[in-house]
């Protein structure tokens, strides 16, 4: 009975805490002028911090369907966010890389996120902070394995 009613307590409090900061997120990112879905945002984040990222890379590391993915890159080409280049590796693939544009506006998502974290850990003393951190990063490398 214990184990379970502390496994509805964390789960409820996991779904609460990742509510929290996706709309802390999507605010820091209307605070920054951005009008970028979810998904555009991490595709682009995907791409800026891989530069050996293609559309296969970045839909199996985001874990999505690559036609998702085509769809957004497709977007983020036509914001001229991105740009791609062929691939010296494999021909039947192209490398994505930010423009100047897309990274002003990766400077923009990175103040948004630093911005969303401050609020969310703005009653967190330095240790309990870490502490979190060590025990969230225990749990994701639990499901790794998976």
């Amino acid at each position: 009975l214990w184990f379970y009613m502390f496994n509805i307590s964390l789960s409820e409090t996991m779904h609460q805490l990742m509510h929290s900061y996706t709309n802390l997120l999507l605010k820091g990112i209307q605070l920054q002028k951005l009008d970028l879905s979810v998904t555009h945002i991490r595709t682009l984040k995907g791409v800026c911090h891989n530069s050996k990222s293609t559309a296969q890379s970045i839909a199996k590391h985001m874990q999505r369907d690559k036609a998702q993915i085509t769809r957004a890159l497709n977007d983020l080409l036509a914001a001229e966010l991105i740009f791609k280049t062929d691939n010296p590796l494999d021909g039947r693939s192209q490398l994505l890389q930010a423009t100047p544009k897309g990274e002003d506006v990766m400077e923009k998502l990175d103040v948004a996120e630093k911005w969303a974290v401050e609020q969310l850990t703005q009653n967190l003393k330095a240790d309990e902070l870490a502490l979190f951190l060590r025990v969230s990063r225990i749990m994701v490398e639990s499901t790794v394995k998976l």
